[in-house]
């Protein structure tokens, strides 16, 4: 691109950009009216466009005129606000005009894709005003304290944290086990906030499958509890735990992902066909079965300070654990560790088996233990379902979670064949 196209794209969208932003602020009424801000459609474009002239002058290495006019427009600017201010209190408008001038001085120095984001964004935020609002409206305190938690968790104690490694096998690395906690529990998080957002109001499959994102061994359980006092809801319970289970076989596939990308290729095609299995009996059972309104508490919010501690500490030992038992009796040990860590917490499954696990282990073997897990989780969701549960809910989510975990053992079979 030669450099006078490439000036004159980098104006133009200056340009554009403050045109987006002015048409917005022309559009939602802020530019006309009484409280009327001071600058609309016309006002913008041309802040855009100085802007952009000013970040070409400061490219070609004329700062002062550039500095001259920038400056005249950041006055402007707070002028305006200081006047406005009488009337109303609000620094919308002005503080988009600032980051007009910012972005369309990136734009005229020709950093064309950092310029376009900030006023794509800057315009996105400006019309999603109401839904923002609304959102934020809709957070209650538990889930505010846990946001400042995990920003304080993710900012301030992560940064500090030595890297390793230490100890036996070179097994305590402090910083990336805590990141591996903050990954575990904003997923949690995520689930957390989508069920109280939308759960309980869309009935139990709904509430189960966004339950299974925490746990899906606490919604059968949950479920299972509330089937004693809720007959009538059996159905209804049964599919939300049977879609559960569906959940938590993306959630793992997921994770394995993130941590171990080439051994979530193979775990793919083991957790296929329970996943199959669990959703379609969900799909099909959403259909037949009656929608009841979730009221049952699912688990408490995730990201407690003590909480981390204690999954810290929990997969640690059983990283050493595993490591032991691989170096020990090698990939048996491996297998056998994977079964008995399905029956406890699948989150250190994942991160013992597919982070930490040695070069020793090939993808497939990553794989196949991880679905020896899931499938230990679904015989103890198997037993939970069928000790307490009772009627419709014992006898659907007995013949479902059997379902999955033949599916899961076929699955294990084929490959070891």
């Amino acid at each position: 691109m030669t450099t006078e196209l490439n000036d004159a794209l980098g104006i133009l969208i200056a340009i554009l950009g403050g045109a987006a932003v002015g048409v917005e602020r022309q559009w939602s009424g802020h530019a006309s009216g009484p409280k009327a801000r001071f600058a609309g459609i016309r006002t913008f474009t041309l802040l855009g466009l100085a802007a952009g002239i000013a970040g070409l002058l400061w490219a070609d290495g004329q700062h002062a005129l550039a500095t001259i006019i920038l400056a005249g427009c950041v006055a402007l600017i707070v002028a305006a606000y200081a006047a406005a201010s009488r009337v109303e209190v609000d620094a919308t408008t002005e503080v988009a005009a600032l980051v007009v001038l910012a972005a369309g001085t990136l734009s005229g120095m020709h950093h064309l894709k950092l310029a376009s984001a900030a006023l794509a964004l800057t315009t996105l935020l400006l019309i999603e005003k109401s839904r923002l609002h609304n959102l934020v409206a809709r957070i209650d305190d538990a889930s505010l304290h846990a946001a400042v938690r995990f920003t304080v968790m993710a900012l301030v104690i992560l940064p500090l944290l030595p890297s390793g490694p230490y100890g036996p096998w070179g097994g305590i690395r402090p910083r990336q086990l805590w990141a591996l906690v903050l990954f575990f529990s904003g997923l949690s998080f995520v689930g957390y906030l989508s069920h109280r957002l939308i759960g309980a109001r869309r009935g139990y499959t709904i509430a189960g499958m966004l339950g299974g994102i925490i746990s899906s061994t606490n919604v059968t359980f949950a479920f299972a509890r509330t089937s004693r006092s809720e007959a009538a809801s059996g159905t209804a319970l049964a599919i939300g735990a049977i879609a559960a289970s569906a959940v938590m076989c993306i959630r793992v596939l997921v994770a394995t992902a993130v941590l171990n990308p080439a051994a979530s290729v193979s775990l793919a095609r083991y957790l296929i066909a329970p996943f199959l299995t669990a959703a379609a009996i969900g799909v099909v059972g959403s259909f037949k079965g009656e929608q009841s309104e979730s009221r049952e508490t699912l688990p408490s919010n995730p990201l407690q300070f003590t909480s981390a501690l204690q999954m810290a500490v929990l997969f640690q030992l059983v990283i050493f654990g595993v490591r032991w038992a691989e170096g020990k009796f090698g990939q048996p040990g491996v297998f056998v560790s994977a079964g008995l860590l399905g029956f406890t917490d699948v989150d250190a499954l994942v991160i013992s088996i597919a982070k930490n696990a040695t070069a020793q282990l090939s993808s497939s073997t990553i794989a196949q233990a991880i679905t020896i897990g899931v499938l230990a989780n679904t015989i103890l969701k198997l037993g939970i379902a069928v000790v307490v549960g009772i009627g419709r809910f014992r006898s659907l989510v007995g013949a479902g979670l059997c379902a999955v975990a033949v599916a899961c053992a076929i699955s294990i079979w084929a490959a070891l064949m």
